[in-house]
């Protein structure tokens, strides 16, 4: 599943923190701000500006600004440790 992948490259890059990562730069403390606080920052962003598209019902928007919440959403949840199956054992307890 993609979404696994893509969760495990953000894994990767949060702990081995290549040069030209954007994952590593959002995931490193800085002198301007925390790691969490950036981390926040651009879901925040991501979700407004997923409101937005969805107001004015701009379908390629929505599809564009949901990927990056998703992909913002993920690098949280591996920041913090979280593995991907336990949200997706969330989701089945959801279901159930």
């Amino acid at each position: 599943m993609i979404l696994e992948e893509v969760y495990e490259i953000i894994k990767k890059r949060i702990e081995e923190k290549p040069e030209n990562s954007y994952v590593a730069k959002l995931t490193t403390d800085d002198e301007k701000k925390s790691a969490i606080n950036k981390i926040c920052e651009k879901i925040g962003e991501e979700s407004t500006e997923l409101i937005l598209a969805a107001k004015d019902d701009k379908k390629n928007e929505i599809i564009y600004e949901a990927a990056d919440l998703i992909f913002h959403t993920m690098v949280l949840l591996a920041y913090k440790n979280i593995e991907f199956k336990e949200l997706l054992q969330e989701f089945d307890r959801r279901r159930k």
